[in-house]
């Protein structure tokens, strides 16, 4: 897939509280395959709310062919933790796929407050899921990797270290009463 713009990742993985014109997911992919050698594929998918969640639709059009022989390491780098119904699909997903783990790096917590996302959450790591909150250090990688940069290296927002490091704490606090 082509890289996405700019202005247009900014946008969308903020990590800020009140994330307004947000409603969309988009999610960076990398797949590791471990077979006889290992394969990387890197993309994006981004959802328009109307058909399915990015987080779905990665299974569903991404990551179709899933061979049990093979391991594979997958890693997301989403501008929004996943919805209840998506973190349920994923679980399902990993429970019947031993052979793939999941890393999940998040800008932003999405509706946090409410139980059935914190359950969620606690679910996903359950299954084996690995929740992480996007730093510095995972914005450089994504702005290398997936965006139409023309050479610009990544400029951090001002806030962009405290708002990870608040949501980090939530994080910590959801999961460790899971």
């Amino acid at each position: 897939s082509a890289p996405c713009s700019s202005p247009f990742f900014k946008f969308q993985f903020k990590n800020v509280e009140y994330s307004s014109g947000r409603n969309k997911t988009f999610l960076c992919y990398s797949v590791e395959e471990q077979g006889a050698e290992c394969q990387k594929t890197e993309g994006y998918v981004e959802d328009e709310h109307t058909t399915t969640h990015a987080e779905e639709a990665f299974f569903t059009d991404v990551f179709k062919e899933c061979d049990g022989k093979l391991k594979y390491s997958i890693i997301w780098y989403v501008s929004s933790s996943p919805c209840a119904a998506c973190a349920s699909k994923i679980v399902e997903y990993l429970k019947k796929s031993p052979n793939v783990s999941l890393t999940i790096f998040m800008a932003r917590l999405f509706m946090w407050e409410e139980p059935e996302i914190q359950q969620g959450l606690k679910l996903l790591k359950a299954a084996g899921c690995r929740l992480r909150i996007m730093k510095a250090p995972e914005y450089n990688y994504c702005w290398n990797t997936y965006v139409e940069n023309e050479g610009e290296t990544f400029a951090p927002w001002e806030d962009l270290p405290t708002s990870s490091l608040a949501y980090e704490g939530i994080l910590n606090d959801i999961l460790q009463h899971a």
